[in-house]
């Protein structure tokens, strides 16, 4: 009888708890709003808060979700989305969820695989604040600078670079989808990385909101925390709104190639010795390697191995450090193309030469 009298009197104990927390959380939605509601004085709330019951709700939220697998029904979702025209919206939204205790998601306008901008591994109360609408790319003509919002794409800054001048670039990723926000503060890797770096080494001042809601820039922010922005990774340590690039020289014209080899090629050979000659090549040269699975010519499954390369010059030169460092490969001059560095960017992406992007 023992046990059973504890269950009995244990158990409206607990549902006492869970009908508390239920009233807690409800009351922290409800504060969080009006808290949110109350500082969007110069627009309309209603145009930048989205919550689980607006229409708009799901389209929002699956906009660069692209990971099915933090698309489920049992996925944590968040309470609010905020997608922020200013950067005082930045600041109401954190210090309206520092005072209702809600986390805060960041995600700055590309693609996420991994679901961390959108999604919480735990049960804790969470929004997501949007950083779409924050995009502006300003090119500073006569520095060789840019200031670029968190929630522009790469491709997007790689675009009006390129507008600027035919010999400047941008070392970062070779995709153009990426978020500018979460790529430079992860570091931020791409074709010019052996030149120049990664995207992160090129930043040279940023404006972050802090969890004080204060808008910091480099002097104010201090070194410390402009290094630790700089590849610690998006959200760590504040919401960071706009990063100031350096952005680099490239010739007016690039080569490229892309030439591939399955297993029954020699493509594995081909592999093993690209890791003994990859790092020893001049930095005007990239070559990387994709690994994925095909059909040989007998329609049996085998492994491809593709090396995608640019060199930061004409097709003759690139022919002949291929050969002179990499002859195995057996790269013939019809298999490189000439084109603007801004091309090389479709090139990469496998966007149609000559299509509408």
């Amino acid at each position: 009888m023992a046990p059973h009298n504890i269950v009995i009197n244990i158990t409206p104990y607990l549902l006492l708890l869970m009908f508390s927390s239920l009233i807690a959380i409800a009351v922290s939605d409800d504060s969080f709003l009006e808290c949110l509601s109350q500082d969007q004085t110069a627009t309309n709330s209603s145009d930048i808060i989205f919550t689980q019951t607006d229409t708009e709700y799901s389209s929002v939220l699956q906009s660069t979700a692209i990971n099915l697998r933090y698309s489920t029904s049992t996925t944590p979702k968040p309470f609010a989305i905020i997608t922020p025209l200013t950067y005082s919206h930045v600041q109401s939204t954190i210090l309206c969820a520092k005072k209702s205790n809600f986390q805060i998601r960041i995600r700055s306008g590309g693609h996420d695989y991994a679901g961390l901008s959108y999604t919480s591994h735990d049960q804790s109360p969470f929004v997501v604040l949007d950083l779409r609408e924050l995009h502006s790319i300003t090119i500073e003509s006569g520095q060789n600078t840019s200031w670029v919002e968190t929630g522009a794409t790469v491709g997007e800054l790689y675009y009006w670079v390129s507008q600027e001048s035919q010999n400047l670039g941008f070392p970062a990723a070779i995709c153009p989808t990426v978020g500018a926000g979460g790529h430079l503060s992860g570091g931020g890797f791409g074709a010019m990385v052996r030149k120049y770096g990664l995207a992160a080494d090129q930043v040279i001042d940023a404006r972050i909101v802090d969890a004080n809601g204060r808008v910091l820039d480099r002097n104010s922010m201090g070194e410390d925390l402009f290094w630790a922005i700089r590849g610690g990774g998006g959200g760590s340590f504040g919401v960071v709104v706009a990063w100031k690039v350096n952005l680099v020289y490239v010739p007016e014209k690039v080569s490229v190639f892309s030439v591939s080899r399955t297993l029954e090629q020699g493509g594995s050979s081909l592999f093993n010795r690209w890791q003994y000659i990859g790092h020893n090549v001049s930095q005007d040269l990239f070559i990387r390697v994709i690994i994925q699975p095909t059909l040989n010519e007998s329609g049996n499954r085998t492994v491809q191995v593709i090396f995608n390369s640019m060199f930061l010059g004409n097709v003759d030169k690139h022919v002949e450090m291929v050969t002179d460092s990499f002859p195995e490969l057996g790269l013939q001059e019809q298999d490189c193309s000439e084109m603007s560095w801004i091309e090389s960017i479709l090139y990469f992406g496998n966007y149609p030469k000559g299509g509408k992007h």
